[in-house]
C-alpha cells in the first residue's frame, strides 16, 4: 500500500480528498430531484443523478493523469458516508458500490488504449463506466430488480454517465485553462 501512495504527491492527495467530498456533497441535492423522475418508473434515483455525481472520479483522474486516483476517490467517499452517515451510506457495502466505480474508471481507461481523461472520448468511456457500475452494484446490493426494470435502469444509468463524462470533460477544460491539474499534451 506505501509503495502505491507513494506516487501520488501531498498536491494529488488533497485534489483527492477535496474531489471525494464534493462528491458526497452533491450527491444528497442530486439525488431528490432525480427521484422525481425515476419514482414513477421504478428504477433507483441513483441511475439517473449518478452521472452529476460520479463525474468527480473521471475529474480526479484528469486532473492527476495516475490511474488509482478514480479508485482512491471512491475508497475516500466510502469511507465519509460510513464514518458520518450522511445520506447514501449503505453501511460496510459502501465499500464496493463507492469503490468500484473508481475502479472501473482506473481500470476501463487504462484497458481502452492507457487513457487518462484526456480527451472527450475517455471522459465520456470513463463517465459510462463509473455510473453503470454504481447502478449494477447497487442492484446486485439492494434493489435485485427484475429484468426489465433492471435494462431501463442500466440504460438510464449508462445515458446520465455519458452526460458526466462530457461534463466531466467541460470541467477538465475550464480548469486546464488556469494551469490546474496534470499537464496533458492536447494535440494528440
Amino acid at each position: 500500500m506505501r509503495k502505491i501512495m507513494a506516487r501520488f504527491s501531498t498536491y494529488d492527495l488533497v485534489l483527492i480528498a477535496v474531489l471525494a467530498a464534493l462528491g458526497v456533497a452533491t450527491k444528497p441535492i442530486i439525488v431528490p430531484l432525480a427521484h422525481l423522475i425515476t419514482g414513477p418508473l421504478f428504477i433507483p434515483g441513483g441511475a439517473l443523478a449518478g452521472g452529476l455525481y460520479m463525474f468527480w472520479l473521471v475529474v480526479g483522474l484528469g486532473l492527476t493523469g495516475k490511474y488509482g486516483t478514480a479508485t482512491l476517490i471512491g475508497l475516500v467517499q466510502a469511507l465519509m458516508v460510513i464514518g458520518t452517515g450522511v445520506i447514501g451510506s449503505h453501511g460496510a457495502m459502501s465499500l464496493l458500490s463507492y469503490t468500484l466505480p473508481g475502479v472501473a474508471v482506473d481500470l476501463g481507461l487504462f484497458l481502452i488504449g492507457g487513457h487518462k481523461a484526456e480527451c472527450l472520448f475517455c471522459c465520456f468511456i470513463g463517465g459510462i463506466l463509473a455510473n453503470l457500475t454504481g447502478s449494477l452494484c447497487v442492484n446486485v446490493i439492494f434493489f435485485r430488480l427484475p429484468l426489465i426494470p433492471l435494462m431501463l435502469s442500466l440504460f438510464t444509468a449508462a445515458f446520465s454517465g455519458a452526460l458526466g463524462g462530457i461534463l466531466a470533460w467541460q470541467v477538465l477544460q475550464a480548469l486546464r485553462k488556469y494551469k490546474i491539474g496534470a499537464r496533458i499534451d492536447t494535440a494528440n
